[in-house]
């Protein structure tokens, strides 16, 4: 299963998956829930309800599609605490990733889990400013994803919707 970043669905929203333009992403998302392909977590619902728009929208009518942050991803916690606060991390980074951000929790889950994380975040293990989630995920030993490897690994299709075409249009 896969346990789907803020990013992913903000950058499909504002980029190659927007509403109005590739509807079948978010009906593909629906129905990868529904066949427990898929999910997030409440931080995560948490972080994208801030916004007011269309993917506030679409997050409040998918309540189940963001699990709780339960006690066996909360015991994951500790290590992966002690793991960004042992690496070059600057304090403000490990502070950020610990408690401001969803990133903690969510690697925390799918390691609790077994699941596969899908971020748009690239590894850089000499990054001192911020704790990325591929390199917790690869201290973690949880694999991650970007979107595409997500909709390949699922056979995923997204169909064009075309207009039908009438043999009685006028010239």
């Amino acid at each position: 299963m896969y346990l789907v970043d803020a990013n992913v669905l903000i950058e499909a929203k504002n980029r190659c998956y927007a509403f109005d333009i590739a509807p079948g992403f978010w009906t593909w998302l629906d129905h990868a829930h529904a066949n427990s392909l898929a999910c997030s977590i409440d931080k995560v619902r948490d972080e994208l309800l801030d916004g007011n728009d269309q993917l506030a929208d679409w997050v409040r009518g998918r309540r189940d599609f963001f699990r709780t942050v339960d006690e066996m991803a909360m015991a994951e916690l500790k290590p992966l605490t002690q793991w960004a606060t042992t690496r070059q991390y600057t304090q403000a980074a490990v502070n950020t990733f610990i408690g401001d951000t969803a990133d903690c929790y969510l690697i925390a889950y799918a390691k609790a889990h077994g699941l596969t994380v899908v971020t748009h975040e690239q590894p850089q293990p000499t990054a001192k400013k911020r704790v990325l989630i591929p390199d917790a995920c690869v201290a973690m030993g949880v694999t991650t994803c970007d979107t595409f490897g997500m909709l390949r690994s699922t056979n995923a299709r997204l169909h064009l919707q075309t207009p039908e075409h009438s043999s009685d249009r006028e010239a």
